[in-house]
């Protein structure tokens, strides 16, 4: 059985956006905040909040939505974001 994986974004606490993947959002955000597990980009911008998530099918699937978000401008990660909402 294939685990679920997640796109996300995070905005911290400079308000900058951080695009990530993961398999447990509630784990992940708690490892940004707490500074452990990677992300140097969040450490030093902490605290973070969990703005947006989208599922997918696998970690294939998820690298390459996270590789389509990050190249979009500021302005259209807030218009994906404004959508889910």
């Amino acid at each position: 059985m294939a685990s679920s994986w997640f796109v996300y974004i995070l905005q911290c606490a400079d308000r900058t956006l951080y695009t990530g993947i993961t398999t447990d959002l509630e784990r992940r955000t708690r490892e940004h905040n707490q500074g452990k597990a990677g992300a140097k980009y969040t450490k030093a911008r902490r605290p973070v909040e969990l703005i947006y998530s989208e599922s997918a099918e696998g970690r294939s699937e998820a690298s390459s939505r996270e590789a389509q978000i990050k190249k979009l401008s500021r302005e259209d990660k807030l218009l994906l974001i404004k959508r889910q909402s």
